[in-house]
């Protein structure tokens, strides 16, 4: 199958993706569809079937209020809201209109299957979906975590005869009415969970470590400098981590409803799950219905396998949102960009960077490339 040639592919159509589209097109790119002879082109590529990112697929009970000031894409405000409605209703409508505010022509659903070198070193990369081919002068990866929500290993997690999920797979609390629920993880999500379940259900909060509650001034220097802990860590080719893991938990309204009505009781991670609950440190037993994982999400990167980049200790090494060893390669929504102000601020800087590559050394005119 020959493949389409075009400057730039974005992977990925959520809060990274489409903050990368939009500063390609104020570079004067185009979509393919529409392009000009002499433009430099893009295509964004989606594996959902509807515009949202992972907003479409978040729990009900995530409301505009919980989500409002840290949303927004690059050059359109989002439209007024009710702060009670469900963001998963408001947000994937404002990203539609985003889309075609700027004519970004998205095309969806496609899965991305590999993103790999050609034997010609002028060839770009070439990006494999199950619909097309495409030959890229840089691709910018912008898949996000959604898609990799990650289970821990743990000993008896195959016996449990009660129900275990992951946040992921949540829906709303109403399901777990009346049940005992076990949440495992110390992040905002198993915090907010934690405050929302024990309304109506017996929960038990277990977390690997003792969660780190940030101080109350927790000022932009501070701030600053956990994010460049994080920038730190994906030059050097670890895994990225999260921000909070630097920065530690602050108290957010959920917290301090849980904590007001009791239910905010960390304990140490069991050590084992059994037919009917979990095994303790100390010996002890907790009856359990459910286990909610609410232990986070892996980069959804598998597709870059055939470029070879991940480190001995499991990471890509990544600089200012470039990867190190491939640099047609960007990594948004990754390591400290993980935020979605970060991924804005990050798609701005792949596209400066790709913009200097091609005014430096303009890509020939390429003939058909096959796939290797």
């Amino acid at each position: 199958m020959n493949a389409q040639r075009v400057d730039v592919v974005v992977i990925g159509a959520g809060q990274a993706g489409l903050s990368a589209a939009y500063h390609l097109r104020r570079r004067g790119f185009a979509p393919v569809g529409r392009a000009l002879p002499g433009e430099r082109t893009f295509v964004v590529l989606d594996g959902d079937d509807r515009p949202g990112g992972a907003w479409q697929h978040r729990w009900e009970s995530l409301r505009m209020a919980t989500v409002n000031g840290i949303h927004e894409l690059p050059g359109f405000p989002v439209p007024p809201a009710d702060p009670r409605a469900s963001s998963r209703d408001v947000l994937p409508v404002y990203f539609a209109e985003y889309e075609e505010e700027f004519a970004l022509d998205v095309r969806r659903p496609v899965r991305v299957r590999a993103v790999r070198r050609t034997a010609e070193p002028d060839a770009g990369l070439i990006v494999e979906t199950d619909l097309d081919v495409y030959a890229a002068g840089h691709v910018i990866n912008a898949t996000g975590t959604w898609t990799r929500p990650y289970w821990p290993a743990y000993p008896g997690r195959d016996r449990f005869r009660g129900r275990q999920l992951h946040v992921h797979d949540y829906v709303s609390a109403a399901e777990f009415a009346g049940q005992t629920v076990v949440i495992v993880g110390a992040g905002i999500s198993a915090v907010q969970l934690l405050d929302e379940i024990s309304h109506v259900a017996s929960t038990y909060w277990v977390t690997r470590d003792e969660p780190q509650w940030a101080r109350e001034d927790f000022d932009i220097p501070a701030r600053v400098a956990a994010i460049a802990g994080v920038e730190e860590r994906v030059r050097q080719g670890l895994p990225p981590g999260s921000v909070v893991s630097v920065t530690g938990m602050h108290h957010t309204t959920w917290s301090r409803a849980a904590e007001a009505r009791g239910v905010l009781v960390r304990h140490p991670m069991f050590t084992a799950i059994e037919e009917n609950g979990v095994r303790m440190p100390d010996g002890s037993f907790v009856r359990a219905d459910v286990i909610l994982w609410a232990t986070g999400f892996r980069a959804a990167i598998d597709h870059l396998a055939p470029l070879r980049l991940r480190t001995a200790a499991g990471g890509i090494r990544v600089e200012n949102s470039r990867a190190t060893d491939e640099p047609r390669l960007f990594l948004i929504g990754y390591g400290p960009s993980q935020s979605t102000v970060g991924a804005n601020r990050a798609g701005r800087a792949a596209v400066q960077q790709i913009v200097a590559d091609l005014d430096a050394a303009p890509a020939p005119a390429l003939r058909h490339v096959s796939r290797t």
